[in-house]
This record gives C-alpha cells, structure tokens and sequence, in this order.
C-alpha cells in the first residue's frame, strides 16, 4: 500500500557476506548481526507492509485514535449516510455488483459512493458455492489497498466515468458521490499528497491513510455512529426485500460431505436488507454503511449473495429495478462503437465474442469455434457472401495461425474480418476524450463539497490514459445486425445480449451529458 519504490536487499548476500567475515573473525558475527537487524527494521518502514501487518492494531487503541481523528464523521455531511462496498474480480463483474450497489443504496435511502474500476482480478473474492471466499472485512481492506494504489499512480477511474448514470441521478432514483471526494472530506487528507507518486510518502499521510483505511474498512469494528461494517457474507446471508419471511433458511445450503471436509457450520438465512440494516436497526444511524462483496448470481435455484427482483409494495424501487437492468456506457464510448460499425465495416456483420486465454476458456477451444462456426455456415446457406464479422477476442492475431480464426482470415473471399487493438487511433482518442471529460466527478454534490471536487479535479488527474478497448468492443458487438456468437460462460457475452436486447445501437447519437 505505501510502496516508495525501496528494496530490502536479497537475503542471500547478507547470509553470504555474513559467512565471509565470521571466517576473518569470530568476534565480527554478533555486531553484524545486529547491525543487520537494525537495517531490516529501518527498511521495513519504508517497503510494503501486509495488511494485516498495517491494520493490526488493537480495538482500544484504534477506536481511540479514530474518534480523536475524526470528531466529525457524524456531523460534516449535515446527516447524509453512505453505503460503500468492495468491488473485485473483472470489469462485468464490477459492473453487476455496481447495479446491486445502487440497488441497495436506494432501498437504504444512502448516498451510493462510487468506486473506481479496479484492475483486471486485482481483488479476488473466492468462491461462494464452495463456501471459501475473502470475509467483508478482508475484502475491504484489498480493495482500499488498491485504490490507494490507484490513485497514487495517477490510474484513477471511476466507474462513474464509463457508466452513464445520469438518468438515474436526474431522476432521484439515487444519489451517489465520488469515493475520492468522500475520502478527502470523511477522512481531512491532503489530496495533493495522496495523489502523488514520489518515491517517499510524508508519514503524516501514511498515518492518515492507515487510520482512515482502518475506519473505512471495519477491521477493528464499528466507530461510534461513524460506521457500521456489515460483516454478513454469502456463506451465511441471502439479502432480500419484501420477499418471504425474514430469517428463514435459503434453499441452498452446504452439503454434509462439505461440512465434514472443511470443518464448517454455516448456514444460510433470507434476511431483509431493510429490516435488517434500515430504520430502527443498530446500521441506520451509522454515517457509513460499509459492506464487502456485492456480488451474486444464481446457483442451485436460490441466488448467492442478493435476491431482490422485485419489490412488491414499493414502485419507486420496481422503477429502480428496471432502470438498472441495461446501464449504458457513457457517450463517448457509444458514439464510437456505433460510428465504427457504421463508416468502418458498412456492412451487416456479425460479432464473435471468443475468449480463448482467461482461466476455463483455455481448454475449451473447439467449443467456443462451434458455435461460431454453425453461425458463418447458416449464414452462408442463406446466401450472404461475404460475410463480414467484427471478432472481440483475447487471442492475439499473431497466433491465430493454425486456429479457425486463422483458416477465417485467410479465405478473404468469403470472410471480412474487422478487430481493433488498445493501440488504434480511434481507441487512443477515446481514452483522451474520457480522460477530459471526468464524468464522475459532474454530479451536483451538496455544497459542501465543491471545493473537494475542485481539489480532486486539479490533484489527481491521469498520468495513464485508461483502457477503453473493452467497452468499445461491446458496443460494436451490440450493433452486428447479422447476429452474435458469444462463449458460453463468459460474463462479458452476457453483458452484450443485455445491451444488444435493449437495442443500444438502434439509438440516436448522443452528446456527452453534463450533470
């Protein structure tokens, strides 16, 4: 977390020089030893530290250190509660455990604070249906490390910059705040520091960061009416809202072989969110509402984390629920797609999302080129000839030789393959075009933070142009006229049918909004 760019030397050459000058002189070994162990700890304060290691202080002390550093937690946003949360795995999952995120935020009448995006499984969190994941509390700790990480080599995106939410703020759906805002007000840091990348961090801004990642992330417990840590996960809890009766067990439950074998006890109860954490509970009065994993999916007929398609006595959250359902990408990612698919290819087209490399979808090769091939073969015997095919893959083009994509490439009579890389023209101007625009930090925040958006805005601007080619892939794929041939078990396929089933491409061109 507080990387300054300093090395401990290799052990072996302390224990060979060590060797050497024991040999010369036996009366040598206790003084370099003990000047080595001097050099160890005076370097341990300036390299990586676990985190565990950085958080493992007492309760006693850090509830006292935290109330006396931040008297006013309860009182600066003039009664505003938030609802953060830990983020982790890929872009689709992020983006899934986002939507629950707004979705909880509003059921809780809380100010959603925004995450940024996180690096591709920077923050894993484990698996639910084998009841082995990262405790909410391990959670948020990762994942304060790395936007700590993130803001200080200047990579900072927030989710807010790709996800166009504009019509969920304008219509009160939900209300939302930059996390670097928030921290910069909650926790009173120097933003110029801590959006520096120097080799030395102050130890004023270590000790700040490391108090306020401490409060943030619960790991010493709640904070007076500061924060409330939700350490409920999916092993044990299925969230839920105005659906069946609360506390009754979940029809997924761990198997007795399980239980044996990893010597567990969990189990897992329906509970509602509001009931549990809304009005009247011990959470409602906390200014933060701190949660780890947001994620969930179905499994075995129940789903994993939260179950809340519906809410039967409240409109207001349906509305939400629908909203939420298809989250569009900001206009400049969307302007771009659809003017690629449209001056680029000029064509009718079809899109193959293959995945060959990431983790399952290495073994399963012939797999995901059957259905790609069933599709070009259907679609020959109709009489389309050539055929034009967009391809999103994560093969690169220099070893498609010797694949089906490469036997495709080759017949250019009767196949048109269009791709593009992180490294095209129109990719790099879109990166610009969003580093400029900074949508997340548009909202109309109560006045009280405008000079922190001011501050954010001037400190912590991108020294690296994020990576757009993802989102602009998926917009392309969302305007194949012609079909898309997807691979199976791969969240970004299902994150194109979402957009190709609300027909995002058959929208007019937008200007890029301005809240």
């Amino acid at each position: 977390m507080f990387n300054l760019n300093r090395t401990i030397a290799n052990p072996k050459l302390w224990n060979k020089r060590n060797s050497q000058q024991s040999r010369r002189s036996p009366l040598l070994f206790p003084s370099i030893f003990l000047i080595s162990l001097c050099f160890f700890f005076f370097f341990l304060t300036y390299t990586p530290i676990p985190n565990y290691m950085i958080f493992s202080t007492s309760l006693k002390t850090v509830n006292v250190a935290l109330t006396h550093q931040y008297p006013h937690c309860e009182t600066r946003f003039h009664g505003e509660k938030f609802l953060w949360y830990a983020p982790h795995s890929g872009f689709s999952n992020q983006l899934s455990e986002f939507k629950n995120a707004i979705l909880m935020a509003s059921i809780l009448n809380r100010t959603l604070i925004l995450p940024p995006i996180l690096d591709h499984h920077a923050v894993a969190l484990g698996s639910c249906p084998k009841f082995r994941v990262q405790s909410p509390k391990e959670i948020r700790i990762s994942v304060w490390d790395h936007i700590i990480e993130l803001l200080r080599s200047r990579r900072y995106v927030s989710m807010a910059d790709i996800i166009d939410i504009s019509s969920l703020l304008s219509s009160s759906l939900v209300r939302a705040i930059d996390f670097r805002v928030f921290v910069l007000l909650w926790c009173d840091l120097n933003v110029d520091l801590v959006c520096s990348n120097g080799l030395n961090a102050p130890p004023s801004l270590v000790e700040s960061l490391k108090l306020c990642g401490s409060l943030l992330s619960g790991i010493d417990g709640n904070i007076n009416q500061c924060l409330y840590a939700v350490d409920d996960d999916c092993r044990t809890t299925v969230w839920t809202y105005q659906n069946g009766v609360d506390g009754m067990l979940d029809s997924f439950q761990p198997d007795e072989q399980l239980m044996k074998r990893k010597k567990i006890s969990y189990v897992r109860r329906r509970r509602d969110v509001y009931k549990t954490l809304g009005p009247g509970s011990k959470a409602e009065s906390a200014t933060v509402l701190a949660f780890g994993s947001l994620f969930t999916a179905p499994y075995k007929g129940s789903e994993l984390y939260i179950d809340i398609q519906n809410a039967p006595a409240d409109p207001r959250i349906n509305a939400l629920i629908n909203k939420i359902e298809f989250l569009p990408f900001v206009p400049e990612i969307v302007n771009l797609g659809k003017q690629f698919a449209t001056q680029t290819i000029k064509a009718p087209f079809l899109c193959a999302q293959l995945r060959l490399l990431d983790g399952q979808f290495k073994n399963h090769w012939e797999a995901t080129f059957l259905g790609l091939r069933q599709k070009l073969d259907s679609l020959r015997q109709a009489g389309s000839q050539p055929i034009h095919i967009f391809v999103m893959t994560d093969l690169p083009q220099g070893n498609w030789t010797g694949s089906y994509l490469g036997d495709l490439a080759m017949d250019s009579a009767n196949f048109r393959l269009y791709f593009l890389g992180e490294n095209d023209l129109l990719v790099m101007n879109t990166a610009k075009k969003l580093a400029l625009a900074r949508h997340g930090l548009r909202f109309k925040y109560f006045p009280v933070s405008m000079d922190a958006v001011a501050k954010v805005e001037k400190h912590c601007s991108l020294d690296i142009l994020p990576d757009v080619l993802l989102y602009i892939e998926e917009t392309i794929c969302s305007c194949a006229s012609l079909g898309f041939v997807g691979t199976t078990g791969s969240t970004i396929a299902q994150s194109i049918k979402v957009m190709r089933k609300f027909g995002l491409c058959s929208s007019p061109i937008r200007s890029a909004f301005a809240l």
